[in-house]
């Protein structure tokens, strides 16, 4: 005889599914204190990593007019691209 009382991975999977959904809609509320853990933070895409390489952030300046005032600055960015 099977034990049909135990959830399935799929209904565990849909109540974790629906358990971050609601985290995420009272996080919205101003002042509400939600925690996640580190498995619920993941799925919800908090460590979803889409920033700018350097590179593409360099490529990016490519082209870019500098203000004589910034010309002083220039220097230092210079010194610390180069450190």
């Amino acid at each position: 005889m099977t034990d049909t009382s135990s959830p399935t991975e799929e209904a565990i999977r849909a109540y974790g599914d629906d358990l971050i959904r609601r985290k995420l809609i009272d996080a919205e509320i101003p002042g509400a204190v939600v925690e996640f853990d580190p498995d619920e933070a993941e799925r919800a895409g908090a460590f979803v990593e889409d920033a700018l390489s350097e590179a593409d952030a360099r490529d990016a300046e490519d082209g870019l007019e500098i203000e004589p005032a910034d010309r002083a600055k220039l220097s230092l960015f210079a010194a610390a691209r180069n450190a």
